[in-house]
C-alpha cells in the first residue's frame, strides 16, 4: 500500500520544528534571511516563491499510463472528463464518490527562471483518500481524487478535493504531473516536472483527530516525520518550504490551500530515493507510452 516503509518516528510537530533540526539553526536562518521560521510554515514568502521544485517519484499509483495494475496499463488521462475542478467524485463510466474534509486547492504555475506564469500549462493531480487509498488501484472502480486543470493568464488552477489522509511510511502528500498544455496531459507527452505537495502537520493533526472518516491518520502520522519521509527527507530547507501547503480553516468549515509551483525546466530529473514497491520502479521518471 505504501510507496516506502521507513523508520517510525515521534509525533511530528510541522515544518517549522523538522526544520531546524534537518539542516541546522545557523544555515536555516542564512537560507531564510530576515523571513525566519514563519516562512517556512505558512504562505510561501517572496523571497522562496522561484525556488524550482525536485522532480519526485510519481509512486506506484499515478494512472497516467506508466504502470499497471494486474498486467493492465491504468491510465485516468485517457478518460472522458479527467478535465475538472471538483476532484471529490468519479467521472466518465464511473460513479463512486469519496469524502472527507473539503479543500479549495489554488496552485499557480510559475517559471522558475523569472518567476513568470505558466499560462495554459497543465496540471495533473491525485491522491489518497481519507484513509490512504487510491483509486483505480485500491479503489479500481472508481477514479475520484484524480483530474487535470488548465492554468490561467496568471498561472492559477483550482481543484475542490478533500484533505488527503495519511497511510503508514508516508507523510500526507499530494501528487502532481505538469504538461505543456491539456493536450500534452491526455495524449501521452512527457511532463515538464513530477512533483508531489507537503500537506502542513498541524492542519494534519487536527483533521485526523477532530474527523472519524481519517480513522487511521493519528496513528499514521504520529509514525512519520518529513525528515523520515522517503521522498521529502532529502530535499533542502528551501525546496520543503516551497512545496508545503498554505492551508487556513478548520475541519469543521473546511480548507483552503495555495502553493506556488515553479518549474525549473533544467532540472536533473534523477531521483536519489529507493523505488517503491510494486509495478512503478525508481530512478528516472518513466514517460507515459505513445498513445494512438
Amino acid at each position: 500500500m505504501t510507496e516506502d516503509h521507513g523508520d517510525h518516528d515521534d509525533h511530528d510537530l510541522g515544518l517549522a520544528h523538522d526544520l531546524p533540526r534537518m539542516v541546522g539553526r545557523r544555515r536555516l536562518l542564512a537560507l531564510f534571511g530576515g523571513l525566519g521560521l514563519a516562512a517556512a510554515s505558512g504562505a510561501p514568502a517572496a523571497a522562496l516563491q522561484c525556488v524550482g521544485l525536485p522532480w519526485e517519484t510519481a509512486g506506484p499509483y499515478p494512472a497516467d499510463g506508466s504502470n499497471t495494475r494486474d498486467g493492465q496499463v491504468i491510465d485516468a488521462l485517457r478518460q472522458e472528463g479527467v478535465i475538472r475542478r471538483d476532484l471529490r467524485g468519479s467521472f466518465g463510466e464511473m460513479t463512486e464518490d469519496t469524502e472527507g474534509v473539503p479543500l479549495q486547492l489554488d496552485l499557480q504555475l510559475i517559471d522558475a527562471d523569472g518567476c513568470t506564469p505558466l499560462a495554459g500549462h497543465a496540471i495533473y493531480v491525485w491522491h489518497c483518500d481519507a484513509t490512504g487509498h487510491y483509486s483505480l488501484y485500491d479503489a479500481p472502480q472508481a477514479n475520484w481524487l484524480r483530474g487535470v486543470g488548465i492554468a490561467d493568464d496568471e498561472g492559477h488552477v483550482t481543484f475542490t478535493t478533500i484533505v488527503p489522509g495519511c497511510y503508514d511510511g508516508r507523510w500526507p502528500h499530494i501528487h502532481f504531473e505538469v504538461f505543456e498544455s491539456a493536450g500534452a496531459a491526455v495524449s501521452g507527452a512527457d511532463p515538464v516536472l513530477t512533483a508531489q505537495i507537503a500537506l502542513p502537520a498541524d492542519v494534519c493533526a487536527r483533521v485526523y483527530a477532530a474527523d472519524a472518516r481519517y480513522s487511521n491518520g493519528t496513528r499514521n502520522l504520529g509514525r512519520i516525520s518529513l525528515a523520515r519521509d522517503n521522498v521529502f527527507g532529502d530535499n533542502s530547507a528551501a525546496e520543503l518550504a516551497q512545496q508545503t501547503l498554505s492551508m487556513t480553516g478548520t475541519p469543521g468549515t473546511g480548507y483552503a490551500g495555495a502553493v506556488i509551483i515553479p518549474v525549473d525546466f533544467d532540472a536533473d530529473r534523477d531521483l536519489s530515493m529507493p523505488p517503491p514497491p510494486g509495478d512503478f520502479g525508481g530512478g528516472t521518471p518513466p514517460r507515459p507510452p505513445e498513445k494512438g
